[in-house]
């Protein structure tokens, strides 16, 4: 539970191992999630070049179907980098930068499955239904995707802080 501190900051009391071991737990929850998700995409991608219609595809969608084949590995790879992170420096004193890089490789791994989305998407929408309507589609689900993982968030943090600033003193003047 949050809580405010002695010195007036809002926040947990904990130390900076505490405070590192549990955002690397809360971390390893968020990509359970998300690696789940890649690996049934990614699997299911691998299997359409072994499927009787993937010869009838135009050279445009096979160039967007090995894209999104690569973009679907490069996401798998960079979302179980936390694990290899975490597995290759456990003992050596150095969770704390763990987590950060552990961190920074998640928000890749978002960016990228982002991509993923979008490209396979595409492929399937272009075989559905006609080029320009498929990339309309495909351009809507990018942005409610950016919204949901991005945006939302960004706001939330923003919107967060500007009630932790003061309203009044030296930095700023009371409103008439």
């Amino acid at each position: 539970m949050e809580q405010v501190r002695a010195s007036g900051r809002r926040g947990r009391d904990e130390t900076e191992e505490e405070r590192a071991d549990r955002r690397f737990g809360d971390l390893l929850q968020e990509l359970r999630v998300a690696q789940t998700g890649v690996q049934i995409l990614f699997g299911f991608l691998l299997t359409v070049a072994f499927q009787p219609r993937f010869t009838e595809l135009s050279g445009t969608d096979r160039t967007i179907y090995t894209v999104t084949v690569l973009l679907g590995a490069a996401t798998t790879g960079v979302l179980v980098g936390p694990v290899s992170f975490h597995r290759m420096l456990t003992g050596r004193r150095l969770k704390p930068q763990t987590v950060a890089w552990a961190s920074r490789l998640t928000m890749l791994g978002l960016v990228l499955l982002l991509c993923t989305m979008g490209s396979a998407l595409l492929l399937i929408l272009r075989v559905v239904v006609d080029d320009a309507h498929a990339a309309w589609l495909v351009g809507g689900m990018v942005a409610w995707f950016v919204l949901c993982w991005f945006v939302l968030p960004v706001w939330t943090r923003a919107k967060e802080r500007a009630k932790e600033l003061p309203t009044e003193g030296p930095e700023r003047r009371p409103e008439h």
